[in-house]
């Protein structure tokens, strides 16, 4: 349910008395860490192929796309922006046709905890402390244009252990960092493949061998790549296939609105719960990029993989 009222960000001279932007953006590189593991799981996919699901590599989107329902997959397509609608699509009628929304969310809790003890066995021992704090700031955030937030925030909570329902609050302020993320780049005119374009601003373009593999991994086409590339060169963003200085500022830019969008929901949590989360969460963070290196590959989740917030 959420709150009628909004505490206030302001000491008694008006001075904002923590920098929640900054905590905020390290609380989303912490989110990515403690979920982004799961997209390539290998006891979640055994899961998921044991329901039915002849190709396992579709976890990646499956597991989100069940908290939707029966949600139509263009409106999922939608919610989740950057993904191509055909990937969408082809997933959603796979995954419906063998089984219900329930079974992979089962799929799912079966290997959360499991899989966190496997990469940082303080983690799971002691998120269920954090758990009924971090679903207050869950719950006092206003749902409105947040649609993959809602979804997330409406499953059951009864019958969850503690440490996996506080992986599941986490979730979704994921969810929540995510709806305000790509409310930005809408309102800003930029597409799903221009989007995939311009996140390369965020990692190292080098490691990565082109600025172009985040929108291609996402299943943007050759046709659709060169329109995303005029389209951020008539605007100055990109030169010759490249973004520019201008274009990655831009992109900085919308990264920062995301951690101020998202601030409230831990200055809801509350500093000292946000903290100690922080302190639990970030020094296992090269546990986490490890542990998707060695299930998907060095290039995946680029989310985990830019320079740390300080």
């Amino acid at each position: 349910m959420a709150l009628c009222r909004t505490r206030s960000r302001f000491g008694r001279e008006g001075r904002r008395l923590t920098d929640w932007t900054s905590l905020s953006a390290r609380g989303g590189l912490a989110c990515h860490d403690l979920l982004g593991w799961m997209m390539w799981d290998k006891r979640a996919k055994a899961s998921f192929g044991e329901l039915g699901m002849p190709n396992t590599n579709s976890w990646i989107v499956a597991w989100r796309l069940a908290t939707l329902g029966d949600t139509p997959p263009h409106v999922i397509a939608a919610m989740t922006y950057s993904i191509s609608p055909l990937i969408i699509d082809t997933v959603a009628a796979a995954v419906r046709s063998v089984m219900t929304p329930e079974q992979v969310i089962g799929a799912l809790d079966d290997a959360v905890l499991p899989g966190i003890e496997s990469i940082a066995p303080r983690v799971a021992a002691e998120l269920g402390d954090l758990a009924d704090n971090l679903w207050q700031g869950v719950d006092a955030m206003f749902a409105g244009t947040r649609p993959m937030f809602a979804a997330s925030r409406a499953l059951s909570r009864r019958g969850r252990k503690p440490a996996l329902s506080g992986w599941h609050a986490i979730n979704c302020i994921r969810e929540f960092r995510g709806d305000n993320h790509w409310a930005i780049p809408a309102s800003e005119g930029i597409d799903d493949i221009q989007a995939g374009l311009l996140h390369s601003a965020m990692i190292d373009v080098d490691e990565y061998g082109d600025e172009e593999w985040i929108a291609r991994s996402r299943g943007g086409e050759d046709a659709c790549v060169e329109r995303a590339w005029d389209a951020l060169e008539a605007r100055g963003l990109a030169s010759g296939r490249r973004l520019t200085d201008a274009g990655r500022s831009f992109r900085l830019e919308i990264e920062r609105r995301t951690d101020e969008l998202t601030s409230q929901v831990w200055e809801e949590i509350g500093e000292p719960t946000s903290v100690r989360f922080l302190d639990l969460v970030e020094p296992h963070h090269d546990a986490f990029v490890a542990r998707i290196d060695a299930t998907a590959g060095p290039r995946w989740m680029p989310a985990v993989r830019g320079p740390r917030p300080v």
